[in-house]
């Protein structure tokens, strides 16, 4: 199968080099789309992502801990009925295995040993399970201000994990500085990165007997699962295996939203410390592109305040569901768009629970009591 790195920005090619993160302008690049599957190029032999190969650039040997096949759950919100991805059945606890099963195959098979990566948590840690699987050795960077939990776990995985001084940005600029003497493996800036976070659209497709919902509400701080929901529904349009694009519905904290302040043609407002870590990003590398996502979807963004994901996390708990605050961020979302009217009745509505709770003990003692 052909396929090639694309510059949205400026229609510019690559060589789809996995060593290759970014163009050689500095902008971001993806894998160009690839044809669609239909139904019969599933491998349901195959009990992780991987089933959906086939949709996967170049011939990748997999590389797989279990990821992906997480449970969709039906539960009761307000006055209508959600289906819930419990994407924290994942082997490190969150959606990010997705990405990095497909991004760290492809850095082994290009004969990579030692890799860098900067994350405030999930993204660090999710890597070094990869890496470790994989036999490569890995440095993470974080912020000083990472949980705990998260950074015990990225060690556990025998990766190296440096703490930076100041914001997510900071420790980004400084891993950007290291990428001269390293592989960089960005769950942010690498393109297959999101060839494996598109395997959520995938999924979600296969889970709803191979048909697209009408909507899905996800959290995004970087925004690699609009990213990827996009690339994938994209592909299965393209292939005529759906109808149309789900609506994607996109939630961020109000202390921290520049997706939401860019989609509503606004400034952000001033940027304050967020419960929901996962999503402080002010500066995201791919914005005008998730921008772009939204709006062919005709979704929407909504801008979530620090007391309503208290709330939802304590809502989802109720049910059974113990999410960290930055997945709550996007059940708070769900009442916001209903209001809004792009939630509907009688559709069919998926929302996005990016992490498990266990990953933010800190934060969740105090939101919970």
């Amino acid at each position: 199968m052909e396929y090639w790195y694309a510059d949205e920005r400026s229609g510019a090619r690559y060589p789809a080099d996995p060593l290759r993160w970014r163009g050689d302008d500095g902008a971001p690049l993806t894998v160009a789309p690839l044809p669609g599957l239909a139904p019969g190029d599933v491998d349901t032999g195959v009990r992780s992502l991987w089933r959906y190969r086939a949709a996967l650039p170049g011939d990748l040997r997999p590389l797989s801990l279990g990821e992906g096949c997480t449970p969709l759950v039906r539960q009761p919100w307000g006055d209508g009925e959600v289906r819930f991805k419990l994407e924290w059945f994942s082997p490190t606890g969150s959606f990010k295995d997705r990405g990095s099963s497909v991004m760290v195959a492809a850095l082994a098979g290009a004969g990579v040993k030692e890799l860098l990566e900067d994350s405030s948590g999930n993204g660090g840690s999710s890597v070094s399970a990869y890496s470790a699987a994989a036999g490569i050795a890995a440095t993470v960077l974080a912020p000083e201000g990472t949980s705990a939990a998260k950074v015990l776990q990225t060690r556990a995985y025998g990766a190296t994990v440096e703490l930076v001084p100041g914001t997510r940005d900071d420790t980004a600029a400084e891993a950007v500085r290291r990428s001269a003497t390293t592989t960089y493996a960005s769950h942010n800036w690498h393109p297959f990165f999101l060839q494996g976070t598109k395997t959520l659209a995938y999924e979600l497709w296969e889970d709803l007997g191979f048909r697209a919902p009408d909507a899905v509400v996800t959290v995004a701080g970087a925004g690699s699962i609009v990213l990827g929901l996009d690339l994938g529904f994209g592909e299965l349009l393209d292939a005529r295996s759906i109808a149309r694009r789900p609506r994607l519905l996109v939630a961020q904290p109000r202390n921290c939203s520049p997706i939401d302040a860019a989609f509503h043609d606004r400034r952000p407002p001033p940027f304050a410390p967020t419960v929901a870590e996962g999503t402080a990003i002010r500066h995201p590398i791919r914005l005008p592109e998730v921008v772009a996502a939204i709006r062919r979807s005709g979704g929407g963004t909504a801008a979530i305040e620090e007391d309503a994901i208290a709330a939802a996390a304590r809502r989802l708990a109720s049910l059974g569901l113990y999410a960290e605050p930055t997945s709550a961020s996007a059940a708070a979302a769900i009442d916001v768009f209903r209001e809004r009217g792009v939630i509907r009745p009688g559709e069919t509505t998926v929302v996005v629970l990016t992490g498990s709770g266990l990953k933010a003990p800190d934060k969740l003692r105090e939101l919970l009591g």
